[in-house]
Order: structure tokens, then C-alpha cells, then sequence
């Protein structure tokens, strides 16, 4: 109005001098009898003297400026009636989110009576605010509510973002949001809103005010609902967008992540799946039962980081939660990805549907399916038939919260119990037979051989072991089979079929692993009756299109005919494989894998094939140095896993030493270094390196050349046990 009011002030001189001509021409010509006179006036027509110009250009000025000023005054009157809707259209959802979602569980406000009945805001386009539907909850204006005129600056703000209103959205809103300005500010956004924390029930069907906030400025407020409907429910949502897998990977094992990773190497786009019942991303399982026992960091349980042997800290998270993609996001990631569903267990499997069933019924379709899970403890029976008071104070150690549990229970107890003379009843008691040392815990290990590892190792060096394991602290009690467990007396009872008697406070069940075969009948795999396992072809393939890998995979050995084999270096082998397979190498298991064990920071040694004691075995020793330990070993490749540092790489000239022939180990009596050849027809079809570190391509090399050997103790020079 003020414009229209200026330009009137400019025009009106104009047209008053304009009329005072016209009367002036008139009376003229009047007294010409009527005759017509030309009078020149200057200034008043663009247009020929005469002939009515100035008449024209008065009536075209005036209807200018009369139109100008109803259009600006139609369009200020406008602005001033959206802006003043949209305060008032604030003000209501303000009052209505206060009633609908206290801040205060205990106090609910009484609502304030509201400025506008408004439910969303006016098209831009609408001629009165009679045209917008009030809301259900909203009570009229009262009659004595002050109506209040919006100032030009007022009017001239954009509308506050409804991205962080608290209180969850009306119906109306998570159908049909209303349209909010592109160009609202953060800042605009959170200056309305109340810096109170919000209930529990928004968090769970919206986001917060602090997520809003880090939304960019410029994104439109229509994509919130889609985000809310989401989360509220989040369950549907998931088994949609997991209804179907490229590459599904069944446990979440060494085995897995080792496809997974092979995978993804020849598939740079691939997208693989892997679901385990366990609540961990995956992980490796060997510092369960070696370095994690020797950390000093009271919090290990919880970081589960660990120091190995040659002082470099990792975790034992073979990578971290960033690695990998949401399970929701799988199929829609541009470049691919691995997720991992954590806490889900595959119950049934459908071979000619390519599908799977998890046990909450969810189902997911598969192109390619690798099965490795693993297997379970064994227990003993005479512990299974004792009942629960002896079952909650028995560990089957396999996984992360077993170790917790351990680990917690030795530092509360007196008395621990290992059954178990292998590979991980040996480790544990020589990791807790340390702790024995500091806190007085007694560390007992038995098993039904005459000496550590007696399935594994000569006799000879069986026995030198176990002095080894009694030096760390460990009582060993050999040739011991359980007849039965009892509990009394708030102890547990261990009766021996000899009529030896073993109280204790704890028992670790160490007697081997059954390998899980729970999908081979659903499924319809064979099962192998003399190894365990699901049967498979030298590829590691049960079906076209199905695979098999790590200690559920009883494979046909192109060198050693048909293994089953349990041991973190294989899984890691035979994942890789499977993984190479599944995208279409059809490569055969040539390549052997290693396993390794250490009984501490300074004896630890190196295996690979068939390593029997039943077998004929053949043993070459050398006196040991400092650097003939687990930890120099560690030091000198940089790494704590041993496996880590295998590559497929053969010895194809391997130097030998030009030292004295050494000596059969039974001469010996002091086993510091050396190599024992495990033969089958006089052939070499296992390799022990004791020791002996870094030698494993040119065991590798010998075990796959299958050659008989005149003189083991020149093969022996090729591992240079003799240099120092």
C-alpha cells in the first residue's frame, strides 16, 4: 500500500495539468464556433499535435498505475495472509505435540487453545483459509483471542522445518506429509523446539531432534515419513530386502570370511551373505586357547585385543563392524558388499528351491551356498548323565563367551579340571597353569594316554612334552578314564575307572569336536559314516551348487586320499577355495594345509598332512637356540597367526644344509629343534616341525611329490635345523 500511495503522489500533477489542457481546448474551441485550432503544448503527447493525444495518454497512464496498484496490493495481501496462516499453523502443532507427547511422564499440560484450527498447510494457490480442513483435535479460536497481523519481516521468514517437531506424526502425516521449502535453514529448524529429552516411544517412530539436525539443509521434509515407516517396522522390512542372496554363506566362521574374501577378489561386485547363530561378527579362534590367557589388561574379556608373541596388539576380529554392509542395504549397494545377520540359525534347506529357512521362519533364496558350520564340543557321558548341578559347572570351550566364562570362573575358583590331552586341552592348561603361579590356582589336566599330545606325537616326544606342561604348573594325572561325575559337598567329584578319585571346583570338557551336520537331512547330503561330515568332491562341491569348507567338509585329498580336518589353517585353505569355486575356477584341493600349536611363548611347533602316532615315524633333533621359539618366530614374520603368513607357494629348490648328518631322535634325549616324518608305505604323508619355523613350503613341497625317501636324514637337511 505504501508503494501505491508513492506512485499515486507522481502521477496525480500529471493528470491535474493534463485536465487543465483538456478544459483549455475545449473553451478554444468554442470560441472558434466550433471550428478546430491546433495549439501546440509541449510536453503532454509523444504523438502528432492535435487529433486527441492528449487524451490517450492520460487515460493510459491513469488505467496503468490503477491496475499496478490492485495487483501489488492483491499480492501484499496474500503474503501477509500465508504467513500469518503458517504462524498460527505452527502454533497449533507446538500446542497439539505438547498434549499428544508430554516431556514429563508424570505431568501432562493442559492444551493451550490454539491460534488457527489447521491441520496442514495451504496450497499456495488457495483463495481463503476457509478452504483448509481443521484438525480433529483442534479446538476453535476463542472469541477473545487476539488476532495478531504479521510485521513485513515476519512475513518475509520462511516457515520453520518440521524435520524435528517431537511427538509422533498423525496419520495424515505419514501418508500425505505437507510440502516444506527447499530452502529452510538449520537453524530455523531447531530454533522452535524445546531442548527436552524426547520419550521413549518417539525414539522408537521417529528420529531424534539431534539426528534431524545433521540432516542437509536442502533435503525436502517428504522423505521422513518413508524413514519412519522403516524403522516402525523394521523386522518386515529386513526379510524383504533378504529374501534372496547371490552367494549365502551358512556360519560365520574362519571358513566364511575366507570365501567371503575369495569371493570378493575374483567378484569384485559380488554380494555375499553370511548368517551365524552367534551373536559375533567373525572372528579367529585360536587366541581363545593361546595369547588371549596371557594379556595383562584386566579388561581383555571386554576388548578381546591381545598381544602376541611378538608384542604387536590386534584383535581378534578379523576385521571391524565398518568392513562390512547392513544386511538391509545387501542387494541395493552400488559396488557389492559382505553383510553378516548375526544371531540367526539355518534350520532347513531346500536344494531344488535354492532356499533356506532360518528359525523365525524367514526364508532366503540363494544362486550359490557355501555350508561351513563348523561343529560343536563333544562332552563326556559320564558328565551328561550327572545332572545340572555338575552340567552349569562344566565349559565345552569353543567360543568367545566360553572364554569369558573361563576366564571369569579361574579367577574366582580354587581348583580347575581339563579333560583332555590334545591340541586344545594342552593349550588351555598350560594358559591357565601360568595364572596358577600368581593367584594359587590348581591346574589339572588328564586324559586317557600315557603323555601330552600321545595321539598326535611320538611317544618319545609325547612324554618329553609333558614334563614341559608339568613345568608350567599343571598336575598331570595320565591313563585316567572318567567313570563318573558327581557334585558333593559343594565340590565336583571325578571317579576314575581305576579307583582314583579327583576333587575340583570347574571341569573343561577338551575330548574333540563333532561336526555339525544338523541341514544334511533336509537338504539330502551325504554324510561320510568313518569321518564325519558332509561328503564332497576334491572342489569341495556336495551339489552343483552347493559347496562345503572347514571342519564340517570331509574332502576327498587329491595326495592323501579322503580327510577330514579341524584346524584353523584349513579353514582358512579350504574357504579360500570354495570361494574360488563358487565363481567358477573348479580348482581341485591340492594345496596342504598347516596347523600349529604352542605350549607358551617358548615351545611350539608346526604340522601338516597326516600326523599319526600309530604311524611309523621318523625323527631328526638338533640342540635349540633363542631364536628357535614361537615368539622369535612371531618377531621375525611380523605375525602372531602362523597361518597368516602360508602362502601357496612350494619349495622348488630348496638349499640344503651343508651341516654333519644329524642323529635319529632317539638318541636324543633333549628335543629343543627337529622334524619328525610321519611314513604310510614307506611314504612321507606328515611332517611335525618342532620348533621349526618358516619351513613349511618345503614340508608342503615333500608331502606333495609322494616320493619314497632312502635317507630321511637328507631330507632332514632341507630344512636347515642345523643352522644357527
Amino acid at each position: 500500500m505504501l508503494k501505491c500511495r508513492a506512485v499515486w503522489k507522481k502521477l496525480a500533477p500529471l493528470a491535474r495539468e493534463s485536465s487543465t489542457l483538456c478544459r483549455q481546448s475545449v473553451r478554444r474551441a468554442g470560441l472558434n464556433n466550433g471550428r478546430p485550432v491546433r495549439v501546440q503544448v509541449a510536453g503532454m503527447s509523444s504523438g502528432p499535435l492535435g487529433e486527441g493525444g492528449e487524451n490517450k495518454l492520460y487515460f493510459l497512464l491513469v488505467a496503468a498505475a490503477g491496475l499496478g496498484g490492485v495487483a501489488y496490493a492483491y499480492k501484499v495481501v496474500k503474503d501477509d495472509q500465508r504467513a500469518y496462516l503458517e504462524r498460527m499453523s505452527r502454533s497449533h502443532r507446538t500446542a497439539t505435540q505438547k498434549v499428544a507427547v508430554p516431556s514429563k511422564p508424570h505431568a501432562v499440560p493442559e492444551p493451550e487453545p490454539q491460534a488457527a484450527p489447521l491441520s496442514q498447510e495451504p496450497s499456495p494457490g488457495a483463495p481463503d483459509a476457509e478452504a483448509v480442513a481443521p484438525s480433529e483435535t483442534t479446538e476453535p479460536l476463542p472469541a477473545d483471542q487476539p488476532v495478531v497481523e504479521a510485521s513485513p519481516a515476519e512475513a518475509a521468514e520462511p516457515p520453520a522445518a518440521l524435520l524435528v517437531e517431537e511427538g509422533p506424526p498423525s496419520a495424515a502425516e505419514l501418508t500425505e506429509p505437507p510440502p516444506a521449502p527447499v530452502e529452510e535453514s538449520e537453524s530455523t529448524a531447531t530454533a522452535a523446539e524445546p531442548a527436552e529429552p524426547l520419550p521413549e516411544v518417539v525414539a522408537e517412530s521417529e528420529p531424534t531432534a539431534a539426528a534431524a539436525a545433521e540432516t542437509p539443509a536442502a533435503e525436502p521434509a517428504e522423505a521422513q515419513p518413508k524413514v519412519v515407516a522403516e524403522s516402525a517396522d523394521s523386522t518386515s522390512a529386513s526379510q524383504k530386502i533378504l529374501s534372496h542372496a547371490p552367494y549365502l554363506l551358512i556360519g560365520g566362521g574362519t571358513a566364511s570370511f575366507a570365501a567371503a574374501r575369495s569371493i570378493r577378489a575374483r567378484d569384485p561386485g559380488a554380494r555375499v551373505l553370511i548368517v551365524t547363530d552367534e551373536p559375533d561378527l567373525p572372528y579367529m579362534r585360536p587366541p581363545l586357547s593361546k595369547e588371549l590367557w596371557f594379556s595383562d589388561d584386566p579388561s581383555v574379556t571386554e576388548t578381546l585385543r591381545f598381544k602376541q608373541w611378538n608384542g604387536k596388539e590386534r584383535s581378534i576380529y578379523f576385521q571391524p563392524l565398518s568392513f562390512y554392509i547392513h544386511p538391509e542395504e545387501l542387494n541395493s549397494a552400488e559396488n557389492g558388499g559382505v553383510a553378516v545377520l548375526t544371531g540367526k540359525k539355518v534350520i532347513h534347506m531346500d536344494v531344488r528351491g535354492n532356499k533356506v529357512k532360518l528359525d523365525d521362519d524367514t526364508e532366503i533364496s540363494y544362486d550359490k551356498c557355501l555350508i561351513a558350520t563348523g561343529g560343536v564340543p563333544r562332552n563326556i557321558q559320564a558328565i551328561e548323565r550327572a545332572g545340572e548341578e555338575v552340567t552349569k559347572r562344566t565349559t565345552l570351550f569353543r567360543k568367545i563367551e566360553d572364554f569369558k566364562s573361563l576366564e571369569k570362573v579361574s579367577r574366582n575358583i580354587k581348583s580347575i579340571t581339563i579333560i583332555g590331552g590334545g591340541f586344545l586341552g594342552s593349550e588351555l592348561a598350560c594358559a591357565l597353569g601360568r595364572r596358577s603361579t600368581e593367584s594359587g590356582l590348581e591346574v589339572i589336566q588328564m586324559f586317557p594316554e600315557k603323555g601330552n599330545m600321545g595321539k598326535v606325537l611320538p611317544e618319545y616326544l609325547s612324554n618329553w612334552t609333558t614334563d614341559k606342561v608339568k613345568k608350567e604348573g599343571v598336575k598331570i594325572i595320565s591313563e585316567a578314564l572318567v567313570k563318573s561325575v558327581s557334585y558333593r559337598d559343594d565340590k565336583l567329584e571325578i571317579q576314575l575307572k581305576d579307583g582314583r578319585l579327583v576333587k575340583t571346583d570347574h571341569i573343561v570338557a577338551a575330548v574333540g569336536l563333532e561336526p555339525n551336520v544338523d541341514l544334511a537331512k533336509s537338504a539330502g547330503l551325504e554324510v561320510d559314516s568313518d569321518f564325519g561330515g558332509f561328503r564332497v568332491n576334491a572342489e569341495l562341491q556336495a551339489r552343483s551348487n552347493i559347496w562345503v569348507a572347514g571342519d564340517a567338509a570331509c574332502f576327498y585329498d587329491i595326495r592323501l586320499g579322503r580327510r577330514r580336518v579341524e584346524h584353523h589353517d584349513h579353514a582358512v585353505v579350504s574357504g579360500r577355495l570354495a570361494g574360488e569355486n563358487m565363481t567358477g575356477a573348479s580348482k581341485p584341493y591340492w594345496h596342504q594345509s598347516m596347523f600349529w600349536s604352542d605350549l607358551g611363548p617358548d615351545v611350539g611347533y608346526e604340522a601338516i598332512g597326516i600326523v599319526d602316532s600309530s604311524l611309523p615315524t621318523v625323527g631328526v633333533f638338533a640342540k635349540a637356540t633363542a631364536k628357535d621359539t614361537p615368539k622369535a618366530a612371531t618377531e621375525q614374520s611380523g605375525t602372531g597367526i602362523r597361518s597368516e603368513s602360508e602362502t601357496e607357494d612350494t619349495a622348488i629348490s630348496p638349499v640344503a644344509s651343508s651341516a654333519p648328518a644329524p642323529t635319529v631322535a632317539e638318541q636324543k634325549d633333549n628335543y629343543g629343534k627337529g622334524v619328525i616324518f610321519y611314513l604310510r608305505d614307506k611314504v612321507v604323508v606328515g611332517i611335525i616341525l618342532w620348533n621349526v619355523f618358516n619351513r613349511m613350503p618345503v614340508a608342503r613341497k615333500i608331502i606333495k611329490d609322494g616320493e619314497e625317501h632312502a635317507d630321511l636324514n637328507e631330507v632332514a637337511k632341507l630344512f636347515n635345523i642345523h643352522d644357527d
